[in-house]
């Protein structure tokens, strides 16, 4: 078992590039990204990668439905499930729970869900310092810390024919979480871009692109690559025959799992019992599956309002 010895104090080279004409280069060297992004391949040892794939062999991800019953489509859409399974540490933002969307969308939207494993602690630590090192104060918020984490679980939907639907993507958004958002990738590599506007493919101005490799480090932050354009995952590669176990899911077929860490304020995550009475029952669903298999949510369910 991975047991880091006290809080992390090495320190890493500042990342400060001048902004450079990255559009159309997928796989920029550290030197050539502009400021706002940092990309480390080999980031992850291999050491540390076995210690993670063997905390994700307890995991028990979970189908979503985008929409519930007191937050119903809105007019002209349907419900639907997420594109993939997802497991959530630190806090667990429901997709029927609108996710965190200030200044608007802040209570009620992130749940307290379990902590990160040592390995992960660890692994932060080393970010939270290289990003100190890299960034302008400007840009990270005051009491800015990683403690949310999404994990998310890329591949195929597989039909009762066997016929696989690859959903190994994600569209145009906005991370709203405030201050810079760190991802590790595992697995195939992904195709990462970044967007001047939400369009269809051939209406989206590409600013910036690269591949995420196995496992790579990518940051980003800053006005540019954090406020003002969007970013999507356009495609996983299916090269390297990477498939990863997925526990009490069938039908699907990972061959990508990406952990994005980001920042909530600590006063905007609210304990199941907390939630208003529609936001419970909406959720209560998903909490009552993911404490099949976890001390931490059976404890939750159990507390009362």
């Amino acid at each position: 078992m991975f047991k880091p010895k006290g809080k992390f104090q090495g320190k890493s080279p500042a990342h400060k590039g001048a902004p450079a004409r990255n559009q159309g280069t997928e796989r920029p060297s550290e030197k050539s990204l502009p400021y706002g992004l940092i990309y480390k391949q080999n980031y992850i040892s291999a050491r540390e990668k076995t210690e993670i794939m063997e905390y994700l062999r307890t995991l028990y991800p979970i189908w979503e439905m985008r929409y519930s019953k007191n937050n119903p489509p809105p007019e002209n859409q349907k419900q639907r499930p997420l594109l993939r399974p997802v497991y959530w540490l630190g806090n667990w933002q429901f997709a029927c729970l609108n996710y965190y969307h200030p200044p608007k969308g802040i209570y009620n939207r992130c749940v307290t869900a379990e902590g990160y494993p040592p390995i992960l602690e660890y692994l932060i630590q080393k970010i939270e310092a290289l990003i100190h090192d890299t960034y302008a104060p400007r840009d990270i918020p005051r009491g800015w810390h990683l403690n949310t984490c999404l994990i998310n679980y890329y591949g195929d939907q597989i039909a009762e024919d066997g016929k696989k639907n690859d959903c190994a993507r994600v569209g145009e958004h906005k991370d709203f979480e405030p201050g810079p958002v760190a991802s590790i990738s595992f697995g195939e590599r992904a195709f990462f871009q970044f967007v001047s506007s939400q369009g269809t493919e051939s209406k989206s101005n590409v600013v910036f692109q690269q591949w995420l490799e196995d496992s790579s480090l990518q940051i980003f932050g800053g006005d540019k690559f954090k406020k003002h354009l969007f970013h999507r995952v356009q495609r996983v590669d299916r090269k390297e025959d990477h498939i990863f176990p997925l526990n009490d899911i069938d039908n699907f077929e990972t061959r990508r799992i990406n952990f994005t860490f980001r920042y909530v304020p600590d006063e905007h995550v609210t304990p199941f019992y907390r939630l208003p009475a529609e936001a419970r029952e909406d959720v209560s669903g998903y909490m009552e599956k993911l404490a099949e298999h976890s001390d931490f949510f059976k404890e939750q369910l159990a507390r009362q309002p």
